[in-house]
């Protein structure tokens, strides 16, 4: 007879569907594109029985709702969590229901129920942990923002394991609507670092994840689509209003109309 383990959160599958169904229109409705580096893509290829830790940069609001996405398209049979503060958490409970769990880092009640929901997540096979250790937005430009001490304490307190760093970026290109383009970095085994201490591992993970946004960045910046491999088609276009005329032009002058305005992503 299995148990349930008391300390992992509570997570609803038949939720979780529907609010994935929803994803899916809200993130078609504004993005082009959500794609992920091509050349990464191998580095998210985890054994389901190895804990996971994805580690992000935090661009902006839009992080939780895309990675949860890449979750389930890119890692698949892993189950997504992510710590989230507790007071936001107690305000919009079903969260709890999709992954999210609830953190107080202003008490040591806060941290150690922190470590503790942590470490029963990552001793329960297909599952990984989502976390932006800055914890608060910043530019993918603003490579100087200090790490929270949470993920280190974390990492220094298990003894397996992947990190994975991973990046993120919402770039204009050629259409209406912004990219959504990422990258992972390289993995990062635990148990080959037993020695670190918290402040070594934030130091190093730091590290890691600033090289990564780097790559992205150059990604980026080329403006090169094979470079991605898309995960989500968004929406094309540059408005109703303007699509209509651009219709009306199109059947007078007998010539197809292209929806894309550029040919990336098409």
């Amino acid at each position: 007879m299995s148990t349930v383990n008391p300390d992992l959160p509570v997570v609803s599958s038949f939720l979780q569907n529907g609010f994935h169904r929803y994803l899916k229109g809200l993130l078609r409705r504004n993005f082009h594109t959500v794609a992920v580096a091509e050349d990464s893509l191998s580095a998210a290829d985890v054994p389901p029985d190895q804990p996971l830790i994805v580690f992000a940069n935090h661009p902006g609001w839009w992080d939780p709702l895309v990675a949860h996405w890449v979750c389930r398209h890119v890692l698949k049979n892993r189950q997504f969590y992510a710590p989230i503060d507790a007071i936001a958490l107690q305000q919009y409970r079903v969260l709890g229901k999709l992954g999210f769990y609830g953190v107080r880092s202003d008490t040591t009640a806060g941290i150690a129920a922190f470590l503790k929901t942590s470490r029963a997540i990552l001793n329960t096979p297909g599952s990984s942990i989502w976390i932006t250790p800055t914890g608060r937005f910043a530019d993918p430009r603003e490579t100087d923002v200090e790490f929270a001490h949470g993920l280190g304490h974390l990492c220094s307190r298990i003894d397996r394991g992947t990190l994975l760093p991973l990046a993120m970026e919402y770039s204009f290109w050629e259409e209406r609507l912004p990219e959504c383009l990422l990258r992972f970095g390289q993995p990062i085994l635990i148990e080959q670092h037993p020695l670190r201490d918290k402040a070594a591992w934030t130091e190093y993970l730091f590290e890691r994840l600033r090289e990564t946004q780097q790559n992205l960045a150059e990604l980026v910046i080329a403006r090169d689509a094979a470079a991605f491999r898309p995960v989500l088609h968004g929406g094309k276009g540059a408005g109703r209003v303007y699509d209509l005329f651009r219709r009306l032009r199109s059947w007078w002058s007998g010539r197809e109309l292209s929806a894309q305005h550029g040919k990336k992503f098409s």
